[in-house]
C-alpha cells in the first residue's frame, strides 16, 4: 500500500550520484565548531557517515555528544565549519538559505520530538502544508494525499480536528504523515519517542519499520537503547566522534561511555592483501577488531602444510585467546589474498581494563574464546 508514496530517486547510469558519492547519505570529514566567549568548542571532529537507501539507523549519544548537531549537518539546518555532506545529487554543504529551504522541503521529510504542529491548524491542514508551501500537487490532489496519509498512519478520523482535541501519540502519527508529504527520500526522526509512553513509542517505531520495508529512508536520534535496537544498524557519537560500527558489532553490550573510552584507546592499523597480521607461536600483546577486509586464520601442520581454521570479516575479532591466557599466539592470522585489511587494536593492559569494565562483554568473550580453543584443539588431533 506504500509503494506509490515511497519512489526512491534514481541514481546515475554509473551507479553513483552527481557529486560521484554512491551512498545515499555521505558526510565527507566533516567538522562543526563554535566560537564562543571561553573559546572554540568542537562539536564533530571529522565525522565519516554513509548511509545507504532502505535503512533504519538509529543515532546513539548522549546530551551533547554531537549527535544533534550530525543530523543537523543533513538536514542543512546547521553547516559544516568544513567537509562535504551529499543527500542523494545534492551538495547540502553548499546551497545557500533559499535553495536549502525548498530542497528540504522537498527531499527530507523532519519528525520533531515536540511534534510542532501548527495549533490553529486542522490535522489534514497541517499535512497538507508542506505541499502547499513547496508548490507540489494540485489543490485536490494534495487533500486526497493528506487523506491517504492520515489513513497509513490511522489517523484520517481525526483529519478535521485541532491538535489539541488528540492525544500526544496520535499527534506524532499526524508529524509523520505530515514529514511523508512530499515523498521525501529520507526522514529524519528527531528523538520522536522522547515524549511518549512505551506502547505508543512502540507504535511509532512499528510504523517506521513498515516504512523502511517498503523503500524508506530513516535516521532516528534516540537515547532509547531498546528501541535502537530495532534499527538496521545504530550509529554512536562519542564527544563528536561516530563510533565506528565495526567495533559496535563486535562488542555489542558495551555501554556509549564504555565504547567512547575503547574508541579513544584503539589504534587503527592497515595490512596489504596476504600480509601476516599475527604469527603461531609468538607471545600475545595485542586485541584486533576487523573494521575493513577479511582475515583467514590457520595452523601450521607438523608436515608443514597449512591448514586453514576460518575466515573472520568486519565487525569480528581475534586474538583474544594468547592475552586471556598470558601466552603465545595459537594460530596465525594474515589478510586473505583478495583485500587489504583494516583494523582497530587494543594492547595487552586496555584489553585487560575492557574485560573488567563490563561482566556481560568478558562473558561473550569467554563464550567466543572457548568456542574457538575447542576448535583448534579438534583440528590438531585430527591433523596429528
Amino acid at each position: 500500500m506504500f509503494g506509490s508514496l515511497f519512489k526512491s530517486k534514481k541514481k546515475t547510469q554509473n551507479g553513483g550520484y552527481r557529486y560521484g558519492n554512491t551512498h545515499l547519505i555521505e558526510l565527507r570529514a566533516v567538522v562543526k565548531s563554535y566560537q564562543s566567549a571561553a573559546g572554540t568548542f568542537v562539536a564533530l571532529k571529522g565525522v565519516d557517515l554513509k548511509v545507504d537507501k532502505g535503512e533504519f539507523v538509529a543515532v546513539i549519544g548522549k546530551s551533547g555528544s554531537g549527535k544533534s548537531t550530525l543530523i543537523n549537518m543533513i538536514t542543512g539546518i546547521d553547516r559544516p565549519t568544513s567537509g562535504e555532506v551529499f543527500v542523494g545529487d545534492t551538495a547540502v554543504h553548499k546551497l545557500n538559505e533559499g535553495q536549502m529551504a525548498i530542497w528540504r522541503g522537498r527531499h527530507l521529510g523532519i519528525v520533531f520530538q515536540f511534534f510542532q504542529l501548527l495549533p490553529t491548524l486542522s490535522v489534514i491542514e497541517n499535512v497538507m502544508l508542506p505541499m502547499d508551501f513547496c508548490n507540489m500537487y494540485t489543490p485536490r490532489e494534495r487533500r486526497e494525499r493528506a487523506l491517504h496519509l492520515l489513513e497509513q498512519v490511522e489517523m484520517v478520523d481525526n483529519a478535521h480536528k485541532l491538535p489539541s482535541a488528540i492525544s500526544g501519540g496520535q499527534q506524532q502519527r499526524v508529524a509523520i504523515a505530515r514529514a511523508l508529504a512530499n515523498d521525501p527520500p529520507v526522514l529524519i526522526a528527531d528523538e520522536p519517542t522522547g515524549n511518549l509512553d512505551s506502547k505508543t513509542a512502540n507504535a511509532v517505531v512499528q510504523l517506521f519499520e513498515k516504512m523502511v520495508s517498503e523503500g524508506k529512508t530513516i535516521l532516528m536520534v534516540t537515547h532509547d537503547t531498546d528501541l535502537a535496537k530495532r534499527a538496521t544498524r545504530s550509529v554512536i557519537v562519542s564527544d563528536g566522534e561516530v563510533i565506528n560500527q565495526y567495533v559496535v558489532k563486535a562488542l555489542p553490550d558495551l555501554s556509549v561511555d564504555q565504547l567512547g573510552w575503547v574508541m579513544r584507546e584503539l589504534e587503527p592499523r592497515h595490512f596489504h592483501r596476504g600480509e601476516t597480521i599475527i604469527t603461531q607461536g609468538e607471545m600475545a600483546d595485542r586485541f584486533y577488531i576487523i573494521t575493513q577486509g577479511e582475515v583467514e586464520i590457520f595452523l601450521n601442520h607438523p608436515d608443514g602444510q597449512e591448514i586453514i581454521v576460518d575466515r573472520l570479516h568486519s565487525g569480528q575479532y581475534f586474538g583474544e585467546i594468547g592475552l586471556v591466557h598470558a601466552g603465545t599466539r595459537t594460530a596465525t592470522v594474515r589478510a586473505t589474498p583478495e583485500t587489504d585489511v583494516e583494523v582497530a587494536t587494543l594492547d595487552h593492559e586496555d584489553f585487560n581494563q575492557l574485560m573488567a569494565m563490563s561482566d556481560v562483554t568478558r562473558e561473550q568473550l569467554g563464550r567466543v574464546m572457548q568456542e574457538r580453543v575447542l576448535g583448534l584443539e579438534t583440528i590438531h588431533s585430527q591433523n596429528r
